[in-house]
Parts: structure tokens; sequence; C-alpha cells
């Protein structure tokens, strides 16, 4: 990697949590440089605006979140663990996180109307996770495990959207018992395939 290429990974890095905490909006430049200790003239040397940073720091969050829901299930032999292992990573790990909870979501929210390249971003992210929970539920399914009634495509957009919407209110309200009453509800729905 060369010196540059390690300079904007670096940016990217120090500025991950405090964009995702506390937005593209409400992130500043000054922000940026107190937590990489760098210049402005060191930030824009290597990124074209604030912009660009942020859409980095997003693919950047996907992407870490992505690896930790991919390793959460490589050693799991049978789709019910699997399932289960993608739900207990997202209750232990995004929803308490000290980084600022699900980039998915803090991202998604602020860039639906403001940002189309981050929009478009988060939405293919989106699409990813529902693709990897329906790839579960299909191997399930050609495995005899699951019913093949199921419809993998139908549940993934259920399973995502409630575990997203358990993730906010629980982040919101300061209390892990909606995210536990989604990750529960989920689990019994799934022993029942």
């Amino acid at each position: 990697m060369k010196k540059s290429e390690r300079t904007r990974q670096f940016i990217i890095e120090q500025s991950a949590a405090i964009i995702n905490k506390r937005g593209v909006s409400g992130t500043s430049i000054a922000d940026l440089m107190e937590a990489t200790k760098l210049a402005k003239g060191g930030i824009y040397g290597n990124f074209e605006n604030k912009d660009e940073i942020c859409l980095e720091v997003f693919n950047y969050l996907a992407g870490s979140v992505g690896k930790g829901l991919d390793n959460a299930i490589a050693n799991k032999d049978t789709a019910k663990d699997k399932l289960y292992a993608l739900l207990d990573y997202y209750q232990q790990r995004v929803v308490s996180s000290e980084a600022g909870g699900c980039p998915l979501l803090n991202f998604g929210v602020e860039a639906d109307d403001t940002n189309p390249a981050i929009r478009q971003n988060v939405a293919k992210a989106i699409k990813r996770s529902q693709q990897r929970i329906e790839k579960v539920v299909n191997e399930g399914k050609s495995t005899g495990e699951f019913s093949k009634k199921i419809d993998s495509g139908r549940f993934a957009l259920k399973m995502f959207t409630m575990i997203e919407g358990a993730m906010f209110t629980s982040r919101v309200t300061g209390s892990l018992a909606p995210m536990k009453t989604i990750v529960e509800t989920l689990k019994t729905e799934i022993g029942s395939f």
C-alpha cells in the first residue's frame, strides 16, 4: 500500500465512529482534523470533499459489519444455527456498539433525502444483508432442514427490517429490551421452520 493509500485509509478509520455517531451533516472537517491530527490540507489532499469521506466511511463501516456477520456464520453447520448466529451478532455487537450502532440505519436515515450517492450505497448494503439471510434460508430448504414452503425472500426482508427497527428502538430508548424481544420472536419463528 502506498503512503497516500495508507493515509487515506487512516482518515477513513479515524473518522468512522465520529461520522457514524454524529452523522454527515453533524460532523465538521474540524472534527475530522481533531480525530486524525491532520491539517485541513492533509485531509483534502486525500479526498475531494467531506461527502467523499462520508461515502468511504460508510463503505468501510458497512464492510466491517458484513465481515462480522460472515464470520459469525462461518463455523456454523446448520441453517438454523447460522440464522441464530446472525441474530446474536446484531444483538451483541451492532446494537450496543460504541461506534454508534448500525451504519446502514444511521447513514440511510440521513441520506435518503440528502445524499443520492450514500443512499445508493446504503440500498446496496441493505440488499446484500437481505441476500445473506435469504441464502441461509435457501440452504436450509435445500438440505431439508427447513420446509420448502418458506418464502426465503419474504422472510429475509422481514428479519432484516425487524432487526433494524429493534436496533433503532433500543438505541433511542437506551434499552436492550426491544432488541431482545425481536431476537427471541425471530428465533421462535426460525425454530418452527
